[in-house]
């Protein structure tokens, strides 16, 4: 016979699993007649409440849980290389602070977001990745239904779910498209994906318009090409804008990532990187230094990144409301531009 969970009880009491969680721990949020109707479907299916593994939930585990999600880009190890820049701060923070990291790999499929509610692993989570954020958003209001505390690294944008912590990614965006400006470049190309979707990209496509237009240039939608964070799709997306024989002569991409793969693209078709196509990506991953030549790019300060999202995340264990934080982003000036 299949073991009732606490899904069964929500079903048949008419509630949200989540409700039933925070019925079944003496939660005080939850009213007298909810919790009675709890009890009652429990009791219906012979569902036996553990009260030593309910006493244990409400303790603090003094544990933080850091869940990687993996990244759609086809090709690529499922983990964004600037997320794992962020661990060995995120790993020194926690044990500063007296506390143990646990580090989980999710699926963007699996119930994480009810996994963590139900077993109190840990007292609060750091989300580092999302795939596609329209996608992700429903997990995130479940997250904000059961209470739960958590902290993610994206966008800053209006709107965002939890306490969110990211970079000026539209600042970067601008310090990257005006420093191409300032070099003589004036069709410059845009490849990343830029949609609701992928906010931070947005954000970066939104800078790259705004310093066209303060510089009097128009942003062409026929030099931007769609791509996720990894080579091959930068790769690809380079080629079809060279096949498309538009002219250009400089890059944005969204990513490094991108931003090799537009360099292997360029070399590909004989443009020589910067004298016919300046490039520029952003993060500023440890690659970004070795490729030929150099890549300029925007970088984002991993370290300084985890410090702050565990800092952000035990205020919120305290009690605190923390406000969403920008980070700066900085260029850095290399050979491809």
């Amino acid at each position: 016979m299949a073991r009732v969970t606490s899904f069964d009880i929500a079903a048949l009491a008419g509630v949200s699993q989540p409700t039933v969680s925070r019925a079944l721990s003496g939660n005080p949020a939850v009213s007298d007649e909810t919790r009675a109707k709890v009890f009652a479907a429990a009791a219906a299916l012979n569902y036996k409440v553990d009260k030593n593994a309910s006493n244990l939930r409400r303790q603090a585990t003094r544990t933080l849980a850091l869940l990687f999600f993996e990244d759609p880009a086809p090709g690529e190890t499922q983990i964004n290389p600037f997320f794992l820049s962020m661990l060995g701060s995120i790993t020194k923070a926690c044990a500063a602070n007296g506390y143990d990291l646990l580090i989980s790999f999710q699926q963007l499929s699996g119930n994480w977001h009810v996994d963590y509610e139900d077993a109190r692993r840990a007292d609060g989570l750091i989300l580092l990745g999302y795939g596609n954020y329209l996608e992700y958003l429903p997990r995130l209001q479940q997250l904000v239904a059961q209470g739960t505390h958590f902290v993610r690294w994206g966008s800053l944008r209006p709107g965002q779910l939890g306490t969110t912590i990211g970079s000026d990614n539209l600042g970067g965006g601008l310090a990257a498209t005006r420093h191409l400006i300032e070099r003589g470049r004036r069709r410059i190309a845009f490849i990343g994906t830029a949609n609701d979707g992928a906010p931070e990209f947005l954000d970066r496509a939104e800078g790259w318009r705004a310093a066209q237009a303060e510089a009097g240039l128009v942003a062409d939608p026929a030099l931007m090409r769609s791509a996720s964070s990894s080579e091959e799709e930068g790769l690809e997306a380079t080629r079809d804008l060279l096949a498309s024989g538009a002219d250009f002569d400089a890059i944005f991409c969204v990513s490094d990532l991108v931003a090799i793969g537009a360099m292997r693209a360029l070399a590909e078709a004989g443009r020589r990187v910067p004298d016919d196509v300046a490039v520029v990506g952003f993060d500023d991953q440890p690659a970004a230094s070795l490729t030929s030549p150099p890549l300029t790019t925007v970088a984002q300060d991993a370290r300084h990144a985890g410090t702050v999202l565990v800092e952000t995340l035990l205020a919120r264990l305290r009690g605190d409301v923390p406000s969403p934080q920008a980070l700066p982003a900085r260029l850095v000036v290399r050979g491809s531009s």
